[in-house]
Formats: structure tokens, C-alpha cells, sequence
């Protein structure tokens, strides 16, 4: 079985259609791929489950150890609906309040 050099360097990819195939995805480790990136926002959680069963499938078929980074969203401030073309200018004080 083709061992995998170590490199300083990493190489991430992020998850999504064009890695769904598992054929594909081994030949991106075997090309060098070091960090499967799987963006939590823009996936539904069956696919994340099958992403991450398919990696480390793949990972004990090569004998290898690819790392899984989920990436997930920052904090957001929902403020609802704002009047079209409001600006907040440099120095104004607003509230922001749950009323």
C-alpha cells in the first residue's frame, strides 16, 4: 500500500457535490490532500453524517489519518427588519433590545 509523505504544508479542501464520490475523494488524498474542511452552514446534517462515514472509511482502507475540520458559523445579531436605506452613522448611539 502507497505510503503518504508527511508535509509541513497542509492541503484543505472543502466537502460538497464534486467530493460526494468516494472515488474521487481517495484520489485527492492520494494527491495529497491533508484537511477535509465541511462547512456546517451550507450542508443538511444526513450529508455532514455521510461525509465524515466516507473519510473515515477511506482513511482505514489507505491507513492514513486525515483530519475533519467542521467548520462552524460565528455568532449573528438578528435585528429583524430595517428600514430600506438606513445607515448608522459613525458616534450614534442605538439600542438594541428584545422589546
Amino acid at each position: 500500500m502507497e505510503q503518504i509523505p508527511f508535509h509541513k504544508t497542509k492541503i484543505v479542501a472543502t466537502m460538497g457535490p464534486a467530493t460526494e464520490d468516494p472515488k474521487i475523494l481517495e484520489a485527492m488524498i492520494l494527491s495529497g490532500l491533508d484537511i477535509c474542511r465541511i462547512n456546517f452552514s451550507h450542508a443538511d446534517y444526513d450529508k455532514i453524517r455521510n461525509t465524515v462515514e466516507t473519510i473515515r472509511s477511506i482513511n482505514k482502507k489507505l491507513n492514513t489519518n486525515i483530519g475533519i475540520l467542521g467548520d462552524l458559523q460565528g455568532p449573528k445579531l438578528r435585528i429583524g427588519v430595517v428600514e430600506p436605506n438606513t445607515i448608522i452613522h459613525s458616534g450614534e448611539q442605538i439600542i438594541i433590545t428584545t422589546k
